[in-house]
């Protein structure tokens, strides 16, 4: 093992980690040593506590949601109404139910343990236990128990289980630390992993490498087997994550079954997903596994769903916020001469230039000073934003800290120029620089946020940031619209509008 020394690496943006290239070993050696060694039975104890830990974490957040959900919601609205002994016995029932539906074993499984993901199956956790408390009530519950406490169960049931959930990931990740990842591929790959996950990010640490040459002989991957037990072992590792090879399938398949003999949990990365997105079905014929991949596009039923919750969505979020708007409209006008809005031409559906409307969080006239501020540029490649902006207002400067700029786009998106979750509107010199292919991220209308805003919209560069829009559209759903929109919350709070 040798310390990673890339001289290209930015200073700082790499962890220290063991940099390890298999040697070339004869196949029948590696055959022979693989026999000798010994090979881990079953889940390594460390492993196995971590895995623990967050199982049972997740069972007393969901045994408490249910105990919490069961008290008000017969209690709610029937002071008459209280609770059998053995009504205790629906606690453990919720966790039985959640067990079945594999939400304590997915864990184990990935690295973004997400709550938010799991929100369909919690939302069907709530209604299977809101209908079997109500058919067995006469059991439980002394008294009153209508078809409003139930309401008031189901309900209250899913949002404590989702809340709870979230609070018992937090506890968790802070007390037993982010998951020690070993990465098994190309330089490239690994470059990409270091980073997303950066220097501090809780839920993984890169804490080594094993490079596999897809140029070299097949026997050279599978004598690499031979030494990912020893890293393992010795740098605590609890992630094993394998870029497979290509070129040799057959040898990488050994490699990734002998992977998985170490006793950790073992992540691919199918770099076929960063083409076809995430939506895809798994079909299996005979032992043979093919991977069914969506049409790109959204079906004319896909659009209908799409505008329809961008419509309902906008008209409430108008109304939620038409006194926040009236003030912030005010500030505007009181704090600097000049118009409340600022329109600019950005690029929409098909190619289509439309007006954008935000906040007016500039000075009067600051578009003509832009080709002054270009050397201080601090946004990635292809874009423009400079964090202390010498051009925003009193005001403009916590508007756009928080995203609230953004929000006259509600009329956008009523006016069908735009939806509230879709790639991110370019300005035409900006959509310029986007050719070919990439070209197909116009066949969704402009989003008010989407991958790229929750990432932060300054520090994803034009090509990075073409790609997660066009994975957006190859893989649409409702629920995905729904998971950004949740996801863009906390990032408003955070203050990193910028």
């Amino acid at each position: 093992m040798q310390p990673s020394s890339d001289p290209h690496a930015p200073q700082g943006a790499r962890p220290e980690l063991a940099d390890v290239t298999a040697p070339a070993v004869p196949l029948a050696a590696t055959e022979s040593s693989a026999v000798e060694r010994p090979i881990h039975e079953g889940i390594r104890w460390p492993i196995l506590r971590r895995q623990a830990i967050y199982r049972r974490s997740l069972a007393l957040a969901d045994m408490v949601a249910a105990g919490l959900a069961l008290i008000l919601g017969v209690g709610a609205l029937s002071e008459s109404s209280s609770l059998r002994a053995l009504s205790l016995l629906a606690l453990p029932l919720v966790v039985a139910v959640g067990k079945i539906q594999r939400m304590y074993d997915r864990d184990d499984l990935v690295l973004n343990k997400s709550t938010i993901d799991e929100a369909p199956k919690l939302f069907q956790l709530a209604t299977f236990y809101a209908l079997l408390i109500y058919v067995f009530h006469e059991k439980l519950v002394v008294g009153e128990f209508g078809s409003s406490q139930i309401l008031v169960l189901w309900v209250t049931l899913f949002v404590l289980a989702v809340t709870g959930r979230l609070i018992a990931r937090l506890l968790v990740r802070r007390a037993i630390g982010p998951e020690r990842c070993l990465f098994v591929g190309s330089d490239e790959s690994f470059d990409r992993l270091v980073e997303k996950f950066g220097l501090d990010d809780p839920r993984a640490k890169l804490v080594g490498r094993m490079s596999l040459d897809p140029t070299t002989e097949h026997e050279r991957i599978a004598s690499a087997s031979a030494h990912l037990h020893v890293l393992v072992e010795n740098l605590d590792v609890h992630r094993v994550i394998i870029e497979p090879v290509q070129e040799s399938p057959q040898q990488m398949l050994e490699f990734v079954r002998e992977a998985k003999t170490t006793g950790v949990p073992v992540s691919l990365l199918p770099r076929v997903l960063d083409v076809v997105g995430s939506s895809i079905e798994v079909d299996h014929i005979d032992g043979v596994t093919l991977l069914g991949v969506r049409h790109f596009g959204l079906s004319r039923s896909s659009q209908l769903v799409k505008r329809s919750f961008d419509i309902v969505g906008a008209c409430v979020m108008l109304v939620a916020l038409a006194p926040a708007l009236l003030a912030i409209a005010l500030l505007i006008k009181l704090d600097s001469r000049g118009p409340v809005f600022f329109r600019q031409a950005r690029v929409g559906r098909d190619g289509t230039v439309f007006q954008m409307w935000k906040f007016r969080s500039m000075v009067a006239g600051a578009e003509t000073q832009k080709a002054q501020l270009r050397t201080s540029n601090e946004a990635a490649v292809g874009l423009f934003k400079i964090a202390q902006d010498p051009r925003l207002t009193r005001v403009g400067g916590p508007l756009r800290r928080r995203s609230l700029d953004e929000l006259p786009q509600l009329v956008n998106v009523l006016r069908g120029e735009m939806s509230l979750v879709g790639p991110r509107p370019l300005v035409t010199d900006e959509d310029e620089q986007i050719l070919g292919i990439d070209r197909r991220r116009l066949q969704l209308k402009p989003g008010m946020t989407g991958h790229w805003q929750i990432l932060g919209s300054s520090r994803v560069s034009l090509a990075e940031m073409v790609k997660l829009d066009y994975l957006y559209v190859a893989g649409w759903s409702l629920w995905s619209d729904v998971k950004i929109l949740l996801r863009t919350l906390p990032y408003m709070v955070r203050r990193q509008g910028m």
